[in-house]
């Protein structure tokens, strides 16, 4: 059941249902498939990444033990069929959600210093990474690119779950004016070496260890690219159309390299949605 219903930019919404199953069991980087119920049409789920659970209906930040929590956030731009019917509906409303499925970014290594990098609404799968690795100690720099300012929503959940946060528009609306890519390289220009090293002025002099990822592919790709360019370390999460999630439809595959130089289809609901970037066939 939805519990909460709310615009947090522009044409993007954030919403909130009750499903205990998906709440405490949700790891970061999963997804669900969400349906809205005794609805034919749209007929499929959607998959939206699970965003951010909750112990209570009303909390605006995470409490208490993970296995606790009752109610997950899912952040959607609405633009097709499901989502612009979606946007609609309101607290009391019945959703149908089954999950949390994918793997997740559970091969995300602790780096001293986490680098998370989104594009658009990429945003959605990175947060409670983030939010766990700073909460274990380590340094997490966010860089989040999007066309302008009007793109932004909740920025400060990762403000306050301790991330260095840091925006780039194309049209100079906020923050740096430039892709994300322009926002790395002016945070972590290339002084010699293979080496990321922070720019002078910057909040930590450390550079980053390691990169996670999530955002249209072609950002996605030079992500990677930007990346292995420096000696680091780059997961993705894939944005895929899916019909089931489960891995039968095969509507996700993605093209992922094998250890013989070629490259097989892979299901991004089932061996995904995070890959290491370098597996990634990205032509």
């Amino acid at each position: 059941m939805i519990v909460s219903h709310r615009q947090t930019a522009a044409n993007t919404y954030r919403l909130r249902v009750e499903c205990p199953d998906i709440a405490a069991a949700a790891v970061a980087g999963q997804f669900a498939m969400l349906r809205i119920a005794d609805r034919i049409d749209p007929l499929l789920g959607r998959p939206l990444a699970v965003y951010d659970t909750y112990r209570g209906a009303d909390d605006d930040v995470p409490r208490g033990e993970r296995s606790e929590r009752r109610f997950a956030d899912f952040v959607y731009v609405a633009h097709g069929r499901f989502t612009t019917a979606l946007k609609d509906l309101g607290p009391g409303e019945r959703m149908t959600l089954w999950g949390p499925l994918g793997n997740g970014y559970s091969d995300v290594p602790s780096s001293g210093h986490l680098l998370l990098v989104a594009g658009g609404i990429g945003q959605t799968a990175l947060l409670t990474l983030g939010r766990d690795r700073a909460a274990a100690g380590e340094k997490v720099t966010f860089c989040w690119g999007a066309s302008r300012g009007a793109a932004f929503g909740d920025v400060d959940d990762f403000r306050r779950a301790g991330l260095d946060v840091h925006l780039a528009t194309l049209d100079g609306s906020t923050g740096k004016q430039g892709t994300v890519i322009d926002l790395l390289d002016d945070l972590f220009p290339r002084e010699g070496g293979d080496k990321a090293t922070p720019r002078s002025g910057a909040a930590e002099t450390n550079a980053p260890r390691h990169v996670a990822c999530c955002g249209p592919d072609g950002m996605m790709a030079a992500v990677s690219r930007w990346s292995e360019g420096r000696g680091l370390g780059c997961h993705v999460s894939l944005e895929a159309p899916m019909a089931c999630g489960i891995g039968i439809c095969f509507t996700c595959v993605a093209r992922v390299k094998d250890a013989e130089g070629g490259w097989d289809y892979k299901r991004t609901c089932i061996e995904g949605p995070v890959f290491a970037a370098t597996s990634i066939d990205w032509s």
